[in-house]
């Protein structure tokens, strides 16, 4: 922080206004409504209400802070406060209002997440430095030039990723259409049971079954571990060879949320919520994988999965789907090289747009930085500040502050 800032305890800053009366519980939100419900949950309005009687009567703009979620809302219009947890705070005069409000979203993410505790009392124990008002507003306008630019990049690299996905599709289509590799006449749609059969998981077992998942011989296989991976892994004594795939092999969730996922890269044993597929005739691994991960196969499977709580996979919902297929293994490998090389440059440009957003974020952060320890402004953009008609020293608005 400059030598010639001062610091403020957030409580200072604000006025808490009470929103006793006011407040409105969740079950009585409309969905439409001639007032907006400002509450703390995520969306920046979350309800709709005719009663104009719980109007805030606050001096606008005031800051909508979520106690439990720690959101931060900047509001500049007539709201109803939201039940349990919205409090709602007014900047003191000589506080410019989108200068505590990005303050405060600063003190957010250094605030610890308490889960659905309190942390407004958290916040309002904080010190915060206090720039000259003039000052205060040319870093909050700098900031949001700064955050703009880097915004419409973002906004590029993010457009990028998603041009990534479509051409990755595109890959799969066309690899299975025989149009990377000129193979179009040699392939011959195949229905899956020709050339496949399926093998459901063990049932999982009950704690009451002589079966230990702490230790064993063999890794029991969840959803969990081939879509998260990251519980703690269990074993299972002696499932029997039918239920056991290795890493090179493929399976597929049978039902629930991840519905269709393919699950490879792991030794063990799988539950029954998957079922393995295995080759009956020469079959290059890969050549089925990319099928299972391609559009074609994806639209079907998902105007056939029944069931709308539960979404599911039966071994006869696949049987009859149809792939464009070649039992010459040397096509299957050319089919396969030629889809690897083009998605290997598809991971190769999105490690790089991955690596520039979590430059975005680090930039983000040290703007604030900056911004907040008075390294931001230019010696001539804080000469023009001092040249306001409403400067005065930090210390004079401190005092200021203080008196109201």
């Amino acid at each position: 922080m400059r030598e010639d800032w001062e610091e403020i305890l957030y409580k200072d800053a604000v006025y808490k206004i009470s929103t006793t009366k006011q407040k409105l519980k969740q079950k009585e939100y409309s969905q439409f409504g001639e007032y907006p419900i400002i509450d703390q949950g995520q969306e920046k309005i979350g309800g709709y209400s005719d009663d104009k009687d719980r109007i805030l009567d606050c001096k606008l703009p005031v800051l909508v802070f979520g106690d439990h979620t720690k959101c931060v809302k900047l509001i500049n219009f007539k709201f109803i406060p939201g039940a349990d947890g919205t409090k709602v705070l007014e900047p003191k005069q000589g506080i410019e209002p989108k200068y505590i409000s990005t303050l405060t979203h600063v003190l957010v993410h250094k605030i610890k997440d308490k889960g659905y505790a309190r942390h407004y009392q958290h916040i309002e124990k904080e010190n915060l430095p206090l720039a000259p008002l003039p000052e205060q507003r040319a870093i909050v306008s700098k900031i949001e030039e700064l955050f703009s630019d880097l915004d419409k990049g973002i906004a590029d690299l993010k457009k990028a990723q998603d041009q990534l996905i479509v051409y990755r599709q595109a890959v799969l289509k066309k690899a299975f259409e025989g149009e990377l590799t000129k193979s179009k006449d040699l392939l011959n749609k195949t229905k899956l049971k020709k050339i496949v059969r399926f093998s459901q998981g063990i049932q999982v077992p009950k704690p009451d079954q002589k079966l230990n998942f702490q230790k064993g011989d063999v890794r029991f296989l969840r959803i969990i571990d081939f879509t998260q991976g990251k519980d703690s892994p269990r074993f299972i004594k002696n499932p029997g060879v039918k239920y056991i795939v290795s890493s090179d092999d493929i399976s597929m969730v049978r039902y629930g949320a991840s519905t269709g996922h393919i699950c490879t890269g792991i030794n063990g044993a799988i539950a029954n919520n998957i079922f393995r597929i295995i080759p009956t005739v020469q079959l290059e691994n890969k050549f089925l994988f990319y099928f299972f991960k391609s559009p074609y196969f994806l639209e079907i499977l998902k105007k056939r999965v029944k069931g709308v709580a539960m979404p599911a996979i039966s071994f006869g919902l696949l049987n009859d789907i149809e792939i464009n297929f070649t039992s010459d293994e040397r096509q299957q490998n050319l089919i396969v090289k030629a889809i690897e090389s083009r998605l290997s440059v598809c991971d190769k440009m999105e490690e790089s747009i991955n690596e520039s957003l979590e430059k975005s974020k680090a930039l983000r952060q040290s703007i604030l930085k900056k911004a907040f320890k008075g390294t931001l402004l230019s010696k001539d953009e804080i000469e023009k500040c001092k040249a306001a008609t409403d400067y005065e020293t930090a210390a004079v608005l401190l005092q200021k502050i203080k008196n109201l």
